[in-house]
């Protein structure tokens, strides 16, 4: 799936990765401000969190309440290598069943397995972005 969108449109994006996503995984590549965080924000909505969504750029993980379980929304720009994922827990998390929203996934690759969604975000033009979902 790949859709080309204006940052006004993100919820309905968000509404649309949710539905075709084969995994509670999502995975999300793109280069430094391309919009990762801003998705992540709208698919935190539209799964019905009301919490207040935000880059986990510093704590690593956020965590966010739904009625019927939790979203675990990772920022791994800053982690350093994979030793550094294994002090934090992450394989604990990656075991929920829980929904995970991981930015920078490269930086644990080798542990994700086979059951995850990518998507992969890049800038179109100014306020527009390319999405696509593999």
């Amino acid at each position: 799936m790949k859709i080309s969108y204006d940052l006004d449109e993100v919820e309905l994006v968000a509404k649309q990765l949710i539905k075709n996503s084969r995994t509670r995984t999502l995975l999300f590549y793109g280069d430094m401000g391309v919009g990762k965080t801003t998705l992540i924000k709208a698919i935190v909505k539209v799964l019905g969190s009301n919490d207040e969504a935000s880059s986990p750029t510093f704590s690593i993980v956020n965590e966010y309440k739904l009625n019927d379980g939790k979203i675990y929304h990772f920022d791994l720009y800053r982690i350093k290598d994979l030793e550094e994922a294994y002090n934090f827990g992450i394989e604990d998390y990656l075991d929920s069943d829980c929904w995970k929203l991981i930015e920078w996934p490269e930086k644990i690759e080798p542990i994700l397995g086979n059951d995850f969604d990518e998507i992969k975000l890049k800038s179109a033009i100014k306020n527009r972005r390319i999405l696509s979902l593999v």
